[in-house]
């Protein structure tokens, strides 16, 4: 679960005001990051899926790291399925929190060949019905397989959000509502993808970088981070 921020100092959010100041700097953001894009390591929905569960808690470049080998000892949902839950916790245990992952994944994996005719689903109403898969994920698996636009509220996404004056809510589902209604629905994924890429190099959590940042001009806690 991600950690909340501070709560707001009274400040209400202009949610108009806030859309436009989204048009000024995204494409400041997409010229900074070109390369922009997801951070785990994947060939399919499946590889995904998976990765984004052991994402939990784990840096993305552990999950990567781990998923080396995983993914050529489990090749098929059918792998995940049918092997023994003791032993896919040994395999994914430095992603930490192993044992609730490994029986999510196991079971999630038994529903999508039982469901879903060993397919990930690409909607996220099915996707919610697998175990240990909430809206981040399936926002994750949807955004970046099946060109579904969707907002990731990863722990970035919430900590840029606030500061950025984008919103008042650090609930992720509160706040992927908010935004989806101050970005376009055709970059929702992307804009996460800019934000957490903005967010690991320039507007980190315990000092962000305010006088090397390129959109200062548009942030209203620029210089004074405590803020949001």
């Amino acid at each position: 679960m991600a950690k909340k921020s501070p709560a707001v100092n009274n400040i209400k959010v202009d949610k108009q005001d806030a859309a436009q100041r989204i048009k000024n700097f995204y494409p400041i953001l997409k010229k900074t990051y070109p390369d922009a894009k997801c951070s785990l390591n994947h060939c399919d929905a499946l590889e995904l899926l998976i990765s984004t569960i052991l994402a939990a808690q784990c840096t993305d470049e552990r999950v990567n790291i781990v998923a080396k080998d995983i993914y050529k000892k489990y090749k098929s949902v059918k792998d995940w399925a049918i092997a023994d839950v003791f032993e896919i916790e040994k395999d994914i245990k430095s992603t930490g929190f192993y044992r609730n992952k490994a029986k999510s994944i196991k079971n999630a994996c038994a529903m999508i060949i039982e469901k879903f005719d060993a397919k990930v689903p690409d909607t996220m109403e099915h996707l919610l019905e697998l175990p240990g898969v909430g809206r981040k994920t399936a926002n994750v698996v949807l955004g970046n397989v099946y060109n579904t636009p969707g907002i990731v509220c990863d722990t970035h996404v919430i900590r840029l959000s606030r500061r950025l004056g984008l919103s008042e809510n650090s609930d992720p589902v509160k706040l992927e509502s908010d935004l989806m209604e101050i970005v376009q629905k055709k970059s929702w994924t992307l804009f996460s993808h800019l934000l957490v890429f903005h967010g690991r190099s320039i507007c980190k959590a315990r000092k962000p970088d305010c006088p090397n940042c390129p959109i200062s001009q548009y942030c209203p806690s620029a210089d004074k981070p405590d803020l949001w």
